[in-house]
């Protein structure tokens, strides 16, 4: 569980990473968009960047169609285009390339941070203590030592006590009746 520690944050910024990748590669598209009343299906048989000038237009590489982007689905699915000849947003990115890069960094982040986590982690371990630590440690260490020879000087004050007013206690109780 103290992995799961550490995969916590690098999830939080993996979603975002990817998502401003995403954004940077489709950046072009969007300021060259068509407007929103154009139909994908009239680009078909003309060229993939004139299809996806419209943000809600797909290309399909196999029959060099424009189809309407499913939106109800993340990736469009293979009874429409297959993913490695589907392109969206720009011409020279297939969704499957984009999958696996996606992949690749979103890995690639995961492992980073774990392994500083366990660097930090080591070196936080392996490091030997600093001067406010030594000082704290040989103070507790004093107050330690004070603290029995206080113990031991009440117990002997008590001790005196005892045996001035006969509550001593012996040893061994059936010493007195062997000695007499």
């Amino acid at each position: 569980m103290a992995f799961g520690g550490a995969r916590g944050p690098a999830l939080r910024w993996a979603l975002p990473l990817g998502g401003f990748a995403l954004l940077l590669l489709l950046l072009p598209v969007a300021a060259a968009q068509q407007p929103p009343g154009a139909v994908c299906s009239q680009n078909s048989n003309r060229t993939c960047e004139e299809c996806l000038k419209n943000v809600s237009c797909l290309w399909c590489n196999t029959n060099k169609a424009c189809l309407d982007y499913p939106v109800t689905k993340i990736l469009p699915p293979g009874s429409l285009c297959k993913l490695s000849s589907a392109r969206w947003g720009v011409c020279w990115v297939n969704f499957e390339a984009l999958i696996i890069a996606m992949s690749v960094v979103g890995g690639a982040i995961l492992l980073g941070v774990a392994i500083c986590c366990c660097c930090c982690c080591r070196r936080k371990r392996s490091r030997k203590p600093d001067k406010s630590e030594e000082r704290a440690m040989r103070e507790r260490e004093e107050r330690r030592i004070r603290q029995e020879e206080r113990r031991a000087e009440m117990k002997s004050r008590h001790d005196e006590i005892r045996k001035k007013y006969g509550l001593f206690k012996e040893e061994n109780p059936y010493a007195r009746f062997e000695n007499n």
